[in-house]
């Protein structure tokens, strides 16, 4: 399976949709799907039955997946969208930087 630019945990800005521009913390990545759900971000409307959680029932609002070609990583040093390189590290494990600042990604 082909290595993906955003992690979970990573701060996110949406940089094509509906929601273009919007910025929030990866709660969730599906890989083979090449989606991830960002808090937030891409809210759908769900219809629920009466149940022992929810004795209510009724419309949830909840995140649905969006497709990581439509996300970038914000840079720590300048707080906008930017790239991902890989590169070997101090301690010879790839680490991640940001194409725009050559900031280290943790």
């Amino acid at each position: 399976m082909k290595k993906l630019h955003i992690k979970k945990g990573d701060i996110v800005i949406v940089n094509a949709g509906t929601d273009k521009g919007q910025e929030g913390k990866v709660l969730e990545v599906f890989p083979a799907a090449q989606r991830a759900i960002v808090e937030g971000v891409n809210m759908i409307s769900k219809h629920t039955k009466p149940n022992s959680e929810n004795p209510q029932g009724g419309i949830l609002k909840k995140e649905a997946p969006i497709h990581i070609s439509n996300l970038n990583l914000k840079d720590p040093g300048t707080g906008k969208a930017t790239r991902i390189g890989r590169k070997v590290g101090d301690d010879g494990k790839l680490v991640r930087y940001s194409k725009k600042s050559g900031e280290e990604i943790k």
